[in-house]
């Protein structure tokens, strides 16, 4: 298994011959105009909600790779008027198994509205169980108390929001890691905008100082998870 950083909260996982494509936020984001989004050919592209700066390249990419779109009800229902059929619709607290393993989606606590002002459901995250591993993707969310029921699911890695301002910030991701007991983090969410660019060296010291092995790939990097 393994994963690429293209920026904000586009990840994209390689796992049981499948490609899954997280928030495809890339043409608008200063930091990865290196990144040819056409290049992008995902089996399945996962949304965790509907703002700009994790759907503006959603409909070009799932156009022109035919993947299917994993994403709460009322995202899968937008997607159908921008004839977009591909797609597994879900909510909070469900899970679906598919060709590359199971998807479950958990709460995130933030809010949702798609580009043209439509209704973008509730925020969500992501647990992906795959070739024997659970992945968490934390989507953007404030530190809440239901990160504790994932602390029994022996997650390998987790994608946590850095940034503060619109997510939670470094502080209370360290948190978030203890609630659900994983020690290797991979930061998304933050450096896009002026708001919520970090300081690397001091959050990567404040991880270690917390025993906590953080990741922050350069965009275009992959690793191996």
């Amino acid at each position: 298994m393994k994963v690429t950083y293209y920026g904000q909260s586009t990840i994209e996982i390689e796992t049981a011959g499948k490609k899954l494509l997280f928030d495809p936020f890339i043409t608008h984001n200063e930091l990865a105009k290196h990144i040819d989004v056409t290049s992008l050919k995902p089996d399945y592209i996962l949304v965790s909600h509907g703002h700009g700066d994790h759907v503006a390249d959603l409909v070009q990419v799932q156009k022109q790779s035919g993947a299917k779109v994993i994403c709460i009800a009322e995202i899968a229902g937008w997607l159908g008027k921008q004839a977009i059929e591909n797609v597994h619709g879900m909510n909070i607290g469900g899970g679906f198994n598919f060709d590359f393993g199971r998807v479950k989606m958990v709460n995130a606590i933030h809010s949702s509205a798609l580009p043209d002002g439509s209704n973008g459901g509730n925020p969500a995250g992501f647990v992906i169980y795959s070739e024997d591993k659970a992945i968490y993707f934390a989507g953007d969310t404030a530190l809440t108390y239901d990160m504790k029921l994932l602390e029994d699911e022996n997650l390998a890695w987790a994608f946590l929001p850095l940034g503060d301002n619109y997510t939670m910030g470094a502080d209370d991701a360290i948190k978030a890691a203890a609630f659900i007991n994983c020690k290797n983090i991979i930061g998304i969410h933050y450096d896009s905008f002026p708001v919520i660019k970090i300081d690397k060296v001091e959050v990567a010291a404040k991880f270690e100082k917390a025993g906590l092995n953080l990741k922050l790939p350069a965009i275009g990097d992959t690793l191996e998870l």
